[in-house]
Parts: structure tokens; C-alpha cells; sequence
């Protein structure tokens, strides 16, 4: 008999419901929240409020698209955390709800985890690229910046992260305060590719080991700017280009720094990225040009598997109820990933 998981994703403003059999996707449905933008950042309160209109919807798309009916799921698996507090209780209220009236099992991912996984998300038709264990994981997203040592679908362990800002959220500061619009990451990646990576230098921190530190380089950025505009008022206007271009170099340049260094400290040359920013082409052309100079078997996921979609913890969700793990209906979701 197969195991079909439904799978529900609502950590921030992505309400999301995937259906996989087997382990291959048959479904992905996402409701992106376009109310935002005009706030320039995710609105908790306002991304709350979507979910519990969304949820219904797309779970019942989800289930359509899939050609299947709820009486044919094995499982449900839901992001617990982390995340928006309001927005996870939507998707947990419903999953348990949902878990409930069929009598079937409950199964808790961590977001985190099903970006890691993205990459073993597998359709029919399509040939298998899949990361071998162990490998590392670059996860940068608007909340997130580690490298990651995968063992096994659920044994893993962070061996970098940031001490301060995301990677995500320096692109998102510096686009809101450049005027250039939210979400930062797409805006700047795209100007970044009419501009010259080298025309401006910002300097780069020096952290010990394999932690990230970003808010020094949105800093240098913004005060860069602010006096140069002191002294020509037009100066953004013409340079936004090469500023997003060099700005986007050195935030990758710092990340490649560290994953590199993890690469030869561990030995591991099998390497992925996942996350948000996963869908940067800066970042994705230098992974795959390092990969190559370094002889890493390299994962890139499919653009629609960066952002958070219901696929990834869809598929995490099954390597969990394949390892007999089930969640009680009495659980919270946590915001932070301390209290996973």
C-alpha cells in the first residue's frame, strides 16, 4: 500500500499544500501574500489573517491537482516551527484538525529541515539528482544563514551560522533602504546582472570558525552611500546597478569563504544550498563555478523548491513517519529554533 503525506507549510506569507505518494511529488499548491509589499516586510498580523482564508482553498487544490481524495492519506505532515507564531498556528490548527477527522497520523517538520531535504524531492518522469550522505547544506533564506552537515535524512548538524543578520535579511534592509522595494533579494539580484561586480569595495568581516556576520557589510553599504549622495544627490540613481552588483559579490563571497572552509575541514565535497536565497543566480552560477575548480558534486533545487513551499515538508514529513516518528495532537508550534 503506498504512504500519501499531505503536506502544509505556513511559517511566514506563503500559505502552501503539497501531496506526495512514495516519496514523488504529485502536488504543490502555494498562495503567495501580495499585501505586504506595501509595508515593505512580512506583517505578522496581516500574514496570519491570509493563511486562515488560504488554507482551506489550497489544501482542497492540493488535493485535486493530486488526484486524490483525503480518505487516501497515510499521514499529514506540518511545519511546527520555526517561524511566525501566528502564521504556524494556522497550519497546525488545521493539520490537527484535519488529522483528527480522518484518524490518521500527525508528523511535525522543521522548516529548516525541509529546505535541507529539497533537494530529495523527486517527480515522476524526471531523472534522480540526489546529494549522497554525508553532504553540506549552504541554507541562507531572509531568516537563515548556515552551513549544515546532513548524515541522514533526519541527523544533522549546524556547524556555521550567522551571529547577526541572514543573508536574506541584508538584501532586504539595503533594497528598503535604497528604495528599491521588498523583497531585496530578487530586486538586487536582478539589477546585480546589469552592473560591475567590482566597481565598489565593502570590506569584509573576519569571524572565526565557520560562523556568518552580515550587518557589518549592510552597514558599509548604507553609510557608502549616504555620503556619497551628500556630495552628489544623483549618485545612486546612477550607480544602483554596480552597488547592487558589488554588494551581491561580497555577500557571496563571504558565504563561499566559509563553505569552502567547511568543505576541507570535513572532507565532504557533496554539496547543496537551500532557502530563499538558494534562488539568487549570483549565487547558484558561483556554487556551480566553485564546484567545478574544487570537484564538489553539486545540488542546486528547482527554483520553486527555494522559497517555502509545502513540498519540502511534505517529503520531510515522510522520512519521519517512515522512522515511526508521530506527533501528539496536544503540540505547540514555536516561533524561534531553540525551542523545537
Amino acid at each position: 500500500m503506498a504512504d500519501i503525506i499531505l503536506g502544509i507549510e505556513s511559517s511566514c506569507d506563503d500559505t502552501s499544500a503539497a501531496v506526495i505518494r512514495d516519496g514523488y511529488l504529485l502536488s504543490n499548491v502555494i498562495a503567495s501574500q501580495q499585501v505586504h509589499k506595501d509595508y515593505g516586510g512580512v506583517v505578522p498580523e496581516l500574514a496570519s489573517r491570509a493563511h486562515e482564508l488560504n488554507i482551506v482553498p489550497v489544501v482542497s487544490e492540493a488535493l485535486r491537482k493530486a488526484g486524490v481524495k483525503p480518505s487516501d492519506l497515510t499521514a499529514i505532515a506540518f511545519t511546527r516551527g520555526p517561524g511566525l507564531l501566528g502564521s504556524l498556528l494556522v497550519g497546525t490548527s488545521f493539520a490537527k484538525s484535519l488529522s483528527l477527522s480522518l484518524d490518521i497520523p500527525l508528523v511535525m517538520v522543521n522548516h529548516l529541515q525541509g529546505h535541507v531535504l529539497a533537494n530529495f524531492i523527486r517527480e515522476e518522469g524526471k531523472p534522480v539528482h540526489e546529494p549522497s550522505f554525508p553532504y553540506l547544506c549552504l541554507l541562507v533564506s531572509g531568516g537563515n544563514s548556515q552551513i549544515v552537515k546532513v548524515s541522514s535524512p533526519l541527523e544533522y548538524e549546524i556547524i556555521g551560522q550567522t551571529i547577526d543578520d541572514a543573508v536574506g535579511e541584508a538584501f532586504d534592509k539595503c533594497s528598503k533602504m535604497l528604495g528599491l522595494g521588498y523583497p531585496g533579494g530578487p530586486v538586487i539580484d536582478r539589477l546585480a546582472k546589469e552592473g560591475d561586480p567590482l566597481r565598489f569595495t565593502f570590506a569584509k568581516p573576519h569571524i572565526p570558525g565557520l560562523d556568518y556576520s552580515f550587518s557589518g557589510v549592510k552597514t558599509s553599504l548604507l553609510y557608502f552611500v549616504r555620503d556619497e549622495m551628500a556630495a552628489d544627490p544623483s549618485f545612486l540613481d546612477n550607480n544602483k546597478e554596480d552597488l547592487c552588483a558589488s554588494f551581491q559579490k561580497t555577500l557571496i563571497d563571504i558565504l563561499l569563504d566559509k563553505l569552502i572552509k567547511a568543505s576541507k575541514q570535513t572532507g565532504i565535497r557533496e554539496i547543496t544550498i537551500g532557502g530563499g536565497v538558494s534562488a539568487n543566480s549570483g549565487l547558484r552560477d558561483r556554487i556551480t563555478l566553485e564546484g567545478k575548480k574544487r570537484h564538489w558534486n553539486t545540488y542546486l533545487p528547482e527554483f520553486r523548491y527555494t522559497t517555502d513551499n509545502a513540498a519540502m515538508i511534505a517529503i520531510a514529513g515522510y522520512y519521519h513517519y517512515l522512522a515511526g516518528e508521530r506527533t501528539p495532537l496536544d503540540v505547540a508550534p514555536v516561533s524561534r529554533m531553540a525551542d523545537f
